[in-house]
């Protein structure tokens, strides 16, 4: 709540209701033993306005830049409408849908979010969310591997999957008897080697669409070649780009099997970190392997609509042994946001939001490989991420454009050493023509000094 309305005088009138003589009167049944005690690490209680500048001043600690980051966080405008809808007590509040007679609003409005989230992905269910787009893709190995009739413990994982994705997951399975078979990229093209797949035998195979490198894979050749020898396909997606892609529920001749990702683009801001939330939706005759839960329509006695729990699958509710998870946290708040965020935009509103970030990427990409020192890494199409290489540390060129206040992207040496020298850049609707201009001033001006070069001589005259 914005602010506690109980004054000293209403506490007081409430303890003398209830007989207590104080506030520690009301917990006097627990044993003094177990008391924590005096809090010695938490400071004085300030004023509300002594509280807000204390936030203000650690908030402005983050800075205010100009962000072409990506790499799986991105900034999209959302609706003020959204969160002011959110922010209602009766979504803000709700928690767990179990008791269907008493939460027949949230139940809705999963169920709702459940049918736009299927029909994006062009898959039969969706489940009610996950912790976030890294633990749902873990969550649909251990499905693939329960699901596929080889018995084989393997899963196929393209190196262009998002690197915390694949230790996401790693961590999850390696105790578990399953093996993680990395698959590498053509670096030419920045997608997935079609001819590495050729000797590998696995359960499922992984498709990331776009990419870590926002390339875009050949994602109906990849899921034909799974099936073709018996595994699941297991697509990765942003579902923003899915206001203009192909929905994994069409790819090659039947579609992938179970559809994954974060739903962070969908109305979630981008906040220190987090939190965000992941989506799986599936097959029909996969829906009994799908972790959490699944909200569905009924009638009730009286025959008027009413909305319950169809599928609770996880320890919570039923034997362990049972269980297909006992991690598939349901990020309930977030979820609404996407939801209420998607019923606003509608399907021409996502699309045009995919068409302005797509067009704005290409625009910044345009401008940066036309400096000296600047080249596009991989060919081919993408969406609103790109790969540039530049003649210059990575690290000091950011850090000089971290000072102009233009966060310039994601190094990926880190976690593609062949790549040291390359930069992961990405641009949305948020971003002006004069955003993508200062962009390409500043890189320049930091390129020049750092080669001796005149900013003002155009990049032909160099030799």
């Amino acid at each position: 709540m914005p602010f506690i309305p109980h004054t000293e005088a209403d506490v007081v009138a409430m303890l003398e209701r209830v007989g207590a003589s104080s506030l520690d009167a009301l917990f006097d049944e627990i044993p003094a033993e177990l008391a924590c005690g005096d809090l010695a690490g938490v400071p004085q209680a300030l004023s509300e306005m002594a509280v807000t500048r204390l936030m203000q001043g650690r908030a402005a600690r983050d800075g205010f830049y100009s962000s072409f980051l990506g790499a799986g966080a991105y900034e999209h405008h959302i609706p003020a409408a959204v969160w002011q809808i959110v922010t209602r007590g009766e979504f803000y509040s709700a928690y767990t849908p179990y008791q269907a007679e008493a939460s027949q609003g949230t139940l809705q409005l999963l169920y709702e979010y459940q049918t736009m989230m299927a029909s994006l992905t062009g898959l039969d269910v969706s489940n009610a969310s996950l912790y976030d787009g890294a633990s749902a893709l873990a969550e649909a190995v251990l499905m693939a591997v329960r699901a596929n009739k080889s018995g084989s413990r393997r899963v196929l994982m393209p190196a262009t999957v998002h690197p915390r994705y694949r230790a996401v997951v790693e961590a999850t399975v390696k105790n578990q008897g399953i093996e993680l078979l990395a698959v590498p990229y053509d670096p030419a093209t920045g997608v997935t080697d079609l001819a590495a797949l050729e000797s590998l035998g696995a359960a499922a195979l992984v498709i990331p669409q776009p990419n870590f490198f926002g390339a875009l894979e050949p994602v109906d050749t990849l899921c034909d070649w799974a099936h073709a020898r018996g595994m699941l396909a297991i697509a990765v997606v942003n579902p923003l780009s899915l206001a203009l892609l192909k929905p994994p529920g069409l790819w090659g001749a039947k579609g992938c099997d179970v559809c994954v990702g974060d739903g962070q683009p969908l109305g979630v801001p981008l906040s220190s970190g987090g939190p965000y939330f992941g989506f799986m939706t599936a097959r029909q005759a996969l829906v009994r392997q799908m972790p959490g839960r699944i909200v569905g329509a009924t009638v009730d006695l009286d025959g008027r609509p009413g909305y319950t729990l169809t599928l609770q699958a996880r320890e919570q509710h039923i034997r362990r042994s049972k269980a297909t998870s006992n991690i598939c946290t349901n990020q309930g708040l977030l979820v609404t946001a996407a939801t209420i965020h998607m019923a606003l935009l509608g399907p021409e509103g996502l699309k045009n939001v995919a068409l302005a970030s797509h067009a704005n990427t290409r625009s910044l990409l345009d401008k940066l490989v036309s400096l000296p020192g600047v080249l596009r890494v991989f060919t081919g199409p993408f969406f609103h991420e790109a790969v540039i290489r530049v003649l210059t540390p990575v690290a000091e060129v950011l850090r000089a454009l971290r000072a102009q206040g233009i966060l310039g992207g994601y190094a990926l040496g880190g976690d593609y050493p062949e790549l040291a020298d390359c930069i992961l850049v990405c641009a949305t609707e948020t971003k002006i023509e004069d955003d993508l201009d200062s962009y390409r001033q500043q890189l320049e001006r930091i390129l020049s000094r750092r080669h001796g070069r005149d900013p003002s001589v155009p990049p032909c005259s160099y030799k």
